[in-house]
């Protein structure tokens, strides 16, 4: 049985990765800020575990890392992620404002999969799935506004290309996905996917991923995304 491990769960995306693949008979590893109360993610049936972790604090990732004491994973999901106040221009932004998306959106997901590494390694698939946006992408994001988020996922996506390099010898891949404009908190109402239409495309482009790929931006239906 796969093991699919998927940070941000309790909600979104990673609520919706977390369905589908518990239906589809994978072993999930769940986690999210606080796992008290969480909601639908505690319905959901299947072979799955949930654990607390933020992934913003050292000593919870160290404590997380310990837990699963080496296990083996085929696909990590650096999920989680935030907005940050909307609607920035460049007269409104603050140092404040800026550093814990940057942090949470850039720096977490480089540190979870450097600290998950040797278990991935162990896994049949070697895949570190990043989910960024077409709002990366300095050819189709780019816009007078929203500095902050924007920023955020050029940055995840600049490091964790650098990182699949760093770790090419390993043979994990490392590959940074668009996951179309979605009806969830951040995407609002108006979005053109469901967060099923989403995950179902993603699922997909991740299950037809190899080694060749690593290191590439992609929509959720596979295609490639402009740098």
């Amino acid at each position: 049985m796969p093991t699919v491990l998927i940070t941000g769960a309790n909600r979104g995306l990673g609520l919706e990765f977390a369905k589908q693949y518990a239906a589809d008979g994978w072993s999930v590893i769940a986690t999210c800020r606080n796992p008290i109360g969480v909601g639908e993610l505690a319905q959901i049936e299947g072979d799955i575990a949930v654990y607390g972790l933020d992934v913003n604090n050292p000593p919870s990732l160290d404590r997380f890392v310990a837990d699963l004491d080496g296990r083996a994973i085929d696909v990590l999901i650096n999920n989680a992620g935030v907005y940050g106040p909307k609607g920035i221009t460049a007269k409104d932004v603050t140092v404040e404002d800026w550093m814990p998306v940057m942090q949470t959106n850039m720096m977490a997901p480089l540190f979870l999969a450097r600290a998950l590494l040797e278990n991935v390694s162990k896994g049949d698939r070697k895949l570190i799935v990043n989910i960024s946006s077409i709002m990366g992408s300095v050819e189709k994001g780019a816009a007078g506004s929203e500095y902050i988020y924007r920023s955020s996922k050029v940055a995840l996506n600049m490091v964790m290309a650098s990182y699949a390099q760093e770790i090419a010898d390993t043979k994990v891949a490392v590959v940074m996905f668009h996951p179309g404009w979605v009806q969830t908190d951040m995407g609002g109402a108006s979005a053109t996917l469901t967060p099923t239409q989403s995950i179902t495309g993603l699922r997909s482009s991740i299950e037809k991923l190899s080694f060749k790929d690593t290191g590439k931006f992609m929509n959720y239906d596979g295609t490639p995304m402009p740098w």
